[in-house]
């Protein structure tokens, strides 16, 4: 789900009752314009190309003229201060959001994929993860926003509003998503080639299923006891993914490309681009630019016994 109309936390809440008000009232402005201009068309005089021309409005003074548009103008005026000062009491009300015991999470955005650390959260130890991002039901987030590159643009319309992230400059956004849910954010400054496929998603949990998620996500890769697997990992670590990409708890310890440790639980590949599965793991390794032109990881050519070890290796990691 994306949409700022279906508001999962207090925040798109707040942001959605400022949108309504701003809605009515243009309305209600632009059915008066439209009304002005109906009277003035049917009380228009009739003519033809053999009238002739009618001087005597010249320096006529009309009250009833003047006093209609000095009104509109005093209504236009106070509306547009009614719906600043609107719009300075739903930042407030924003910006009040109480962070006490909050979730903290560092999100930095690359060309064009996201990578999630979640700071440590009292006694326990944070973690790595690419694109896909879960919080707890009820209670506050902290999201410290990065740029590694150019500006990227968070936003996710069912929980904020958008925030811009510039590089050399950190940034915060806090948020509570109140209902649980996926939903679905996605990159709004145009960022180069690949702007439109850099979404993401956030899952907000009950909170003892978020921390069984977390504690799982805190652990690194089994060890694989399988003979293919173990054959797969050998290659995932011959090959250049070990120099771009982590696997905790292997000897691949890249960071270049986003952290693998727990890619078979994801939802998508690719930063939303594609559905995790099978099919579309062995197009995205053979030749990713294929899919997503413009992205910096190169294809990879295996043999097919090697491309199927690797395969069943990288399913193994949940």
């Amino acid at each position: 789900m994306q949409s700022a109309l279906s508001p999962a936390g207090i925040q798109a809440s707040r942001i959605l009752d400022l949108w309504h008000l701003t809605l009515a009232v243009c309305c209600i402005v632009f059915a008066a314009i439209l009304l002005a201009c109906l009277i003035a068309m049917i009380r228009a005089p009739r003519a033809d190309h053999a009238t002739p021309a009618d001087l005597s409005a010249i320096g006529r003074r009309e009250p009833q003229v003047r006093f209609w548009v000095v009104a509109s103008t005093a209504v236009s005026t106070f509306l547009l201060f009614g719906l600043v000062l609107a719009d300075v009491l739903t930042d407030r009300a924003l910006s009040r959001l109480p962070v006490d015991n909050a979730l903290r999470i560092e999100m930095t955005g690359y060309q064009w994929w996201w990578q999630a650390r979640y700071l440590p959260d009292g006694e326990a130890p944070g973690f790595v993860l690419a694109n896909e991002l879960h919080v707890p039901v009820g209670r506050p987030v902290v999201v410290s926003l990065k740029a590694a590159d150019v500006i990227h643009t968070f936003w996710v319309p069912n929980l904020h509003g958008k925030k811009d992230m510039i590089p050399g400059r950190d940034a915060t956004i806090e948020f509570r998503a109140d209902k649980a849910g996926v939903y679905r954010g996605q990159c709004a400054e145009f960022c180069g080639y690949e702007h439109a496929l850099m979404a993401f998603s956030i899952t907000a949990d009950p909170p003892a299923q978020y921390e069984a998620w977390a504690a799982q996500q805190r652990k690194a890769a089994q060890t694989p006891s399988d003979e293919i697997a173990v054959r797969g990992r050998d290659v995932f670590m011959s090959q250049d993914c070990a120099r771009c990409h982590t696997v905790r708890g292997s000897e691949a310890q890249g960071a270049l490309g986003p952290d693998l440790t727990h890619i078979a639980s994801r939802r998508t590949l690719a930063a939303g681009t594609l559905a995790n599965n099978r099919d579309n793991l062995t197009g995205w390794i053979v030749d990713p630019r294929a899919l997503k032109p413009g992205t910096v990881m190169p294809p990879t050519r295996l043999p097919p016994a090697d491309l199927n070890a690797l395969l069943t290796w990288m399913e193994t990691l949940k």
